[in-house]
């Protein structure tokens, strides 16, 4: 199955909702867009697992709340897939978002979506496919607003990564910035530059580790002078890491 846009071309999506109405807005905010071309829509998950079999499709936009297999369940069966297309949640439900950007979701939408969100979210699909050659470089740089001025960091002197609902804090020696990409997607984008998972609300660059701490069962790690607490769920795979001297 070919996902993602090929150069010059427009994004093909897949509108996904049990509700005629939603998918009408949702279809209007995409025909307003330049960068959209085709738009698919499918009233069930099941259908929408029928178009994928068949179709090049670059983008889901997913409803959460559906009868039979609902979004949530969707998004883990399409994370089997070889390339899967890149899934953004609309819905009304935002106590989902947690899990939905666990799911590796690109945007997590609210209804009624403003067109700028729906653009926004267009635009994230857009970035993941051109950042997709670039995760492991560890030149790489994050651009941070900082009191109204982009400024742009190193990862490579990000020493760990807190989420915030659907932002994400870059800590340095320096400071923190907020930036609006969840955790998740970090934790798959940047594995390939030595950041590990070690909680459910932690990334931790290895190479900025400088101790590990086991007391009465519990594990913790220092980090840029910060001391970080290790779940028993990353324990083993951190310690394993952290003796074979790897992870970047």
């Amino acid at each position: 199955m070919m996902v993602g846009p090929r150069d010059g071309e427009q994004l093909r999506v897949l509108v996904v909702d049990d509700e005629p109405p939603a998918v009408d807005d949702i279809a209007y905010l995409l025909g307003q867009d330049e960068r959209v071309g085709e738009i698919l829509t499918a009233p069930t998950a099941m259908d929408a697992l029928r178009i994928l079999e068949d179709e090049r499709v670059d983008a889901l936009l997913l409803d959460i709340a559906m009868p039979g297999l609902d979004g949530l369940d969707l998004a883990r069966v399409l994370a089997r897939f070889k390339r899967p297309p890149q899934v953004v949640f609309v819905t009304a439900h935002e106590n989902h978002a947690v899990e939905a950007f666990e799911l590796g979701a690109i945007d997590f939408l609210l209804k009624p979506v403003r067109g700028d969100r729906m653009r926004e979210a267009i635009g994230r699909v857009i970035q993941h496919d051109s950042d997709a050659g670039d995760l492991a470089d560890d030149s790489k740089v994050i651009p941070v607003q900082l009191g109204g001025v982009t400024r742009f960091i190193a990862r490579s002197d990000v020493t760990y990564v807190e989420a915030q609902g659907d932002y994400a804090r870059l800590h340095t020696d320096e400071g923190s910035h907020l930036i609006r990409v969840p955790l998740a997607t970090l934790s798959e984008r940047w594995r390939a530059a030595g950041f590990v998972r070690v909680h459910r609300r932690l990334l931790v660059a290895i190479q900025h580790v400088t101790e590990l701490r086991m007391e009465a069962g519990h594990c913790s790690v220092v980090v840029g002078g910060d001391v970080l607490q290790v779940s028993r769920r990353h324990t083993r795979e951190l310690r394993d890491l952290l003796m074979r001297g790897t992870g970047g």
